[in-house]
């Protein structure tokens, strides 16, 4: 039987890959939801071909346009926020597929928890949010958590059939982003137009500004230690600008396994759909010969200081890199938008996180309340700068 597949975020740059490998595999996987946010041409165009059972729209204003577009099918279509967190319930639907960016993904992916279902995860942002909460979930309801993220899928592979206990450390590999190499006077006039060229992979511009920080790679490092269960101390970044190592785990004998190939996001995806079957890909096969060197760097965490900022948010606890990720959202926003520099998102970042209150055990309602308080303290620091004063 064809898994029935509930992309949230379908428009994506995730939503539209998965989309190819539902097409590439008809006879595996069956588009059964699709939502998106506000690209509604997007959703119809895809509703269209892939014909699902749920098709949700979440700004409530493109309701009649995309009802009257669609009008003839069988296709059931809801509208507004309230509509996408409640749709992973249904009964129907096999896998989840979170591929909506940032906090809007977290209620969605609480309710397909609650309701038993596997999570394909590609919104890291929801286990930085609420990673205890959420996997308290998982375990009470037997759901099974598989990551799309290319590092975290490869230490999901690197972890087939190895004890958990044997773990002595993951190597979490990124590429550096477009200013590997860079210095601080460079950093400072950075404009997004330079800050979106991502040298290998190709992404949406949130999680693109977010490699160019580092801040992509400290949320990874909190994702990780959430999904694999690890103190963040046994997790370490290397910088690997060829982005064909895509992450390793090393064992307590000191043995090292890697998983490689290609920079592309079809391939994880795949993986989590597929999961635990490996099916057949059309994606270029990797060719050791053209790429003669792979090479290795420590982060300068000094300087593209977000990663360091998330090793600061997961060593203190609670409610901080709930308040780490709202404050970011805000400051990749802004920047762009044009109203601060590249250099100013971490400053932003530290200055919510030492304002806003901490709680060392938060409840659900205290993280929406944490996530609230730094975004509404953010928008301000920026409109004070924007008056030429300082953070």
């Amino acid at each position: 039987m064809r898994k029935k597949i509930c992309i949230l975020g379908s428009t994506g740059s995730i939503g539209t890959q998965a989309l190819d490998v539902i097409r590439q595999h008809p006879d595996k996987f069956e588009a059964y939801v699709l939502t998106a946010n506000n690209n509604a041409d997007k959703l119809i165009e895809q509703a269209l071909e892939f014909r699902p059972k749920h098709l949700v729209i979440g700004n409530q204003n493109s309701y009649s346009y995309v009802r009257k577009a669609l009008a003839g099918t069988q296709i059931k279509i809801a509208a507004g926020k309230s509509s996408i967190e409640e749709i992973t319930k249904v009964d129907e639907i096999d896998i989840v597929l979170a591929a909506m960016v940032g906090y809007a993904g977290l209620k969605p992916i609480i309710n397909a928890l609650e309701k038993g279902k596997d999570i394909a995860l590609a919104n890291k942002e929801s286990l930085v949010i609420a990673g205890e909460l959420i996997s308290r979930l998982a375990r009470k309801n037997e759901a099974t958590i598989l990551p799309v993220d290319s590092e975290h899928s490869a230490i999901f592979q690197c972890l087939v059939g190895e004890s958990h206990k044997n773990i002595e450390k993951i190597y979490l590999t990124a590429s550096g982003g477009p200013f590997l190499g860079k210095n601080e006077s460079f950093l400072k006039n950075v404009k997004k137009e330079d800050a979106l060229k991502h040298p290998n992979w190709t992404m949406g511009k949130k999680i693109t500004i977010d490699s160019a920080t580092l801040m992509n790679k400290g949320l990874e490092v909190i994702e990780a230690r959430w999904l694999f269960d690890v103190s963040h101390k046994m997790i370490e970044v290397v910088i690997h600008p060829q982005s064909i190592i895509h992450s390793m785990v090393q064992f307590i004998d000191g043995s090292i396994k890697a998983q490689l190939g290609i920079p592309d996001m079809h391939l994880p995806i795949q993986y989590a759909l597929a999961y635990p079957e490996r099916i057949k890909s059309t994606t270029r096969r990797f060719i050791f010969t053209e790429h003669p060197e792979l090479t290795f760097f420590l982060p300068e965490q000094e300087l593209f200081r977000n990663l360091s900022l998330a090793y600061q948010a997961i060593e203190t606890g609670g409610n901080m890199p709930c308040i780490l990720n709202a404050s970011n959202e805000i400051a990749v926003e802004a920047f762009l938008n044009d109203q601060i520099g590249f250099l100013d998102i971490p400053v932003l970042n530290e200055q919510c996180m030492g304002k806003v209150g901490l709680i060392r055990v938060p409840t659900l309602d205290d993280l929406i309340d944490a996530h609230e308080n730094a975004q509404r303290l953010a928008k301000e620091l920026i409109l004070k700068q924007t008056h030429n004063k300082e953070f």
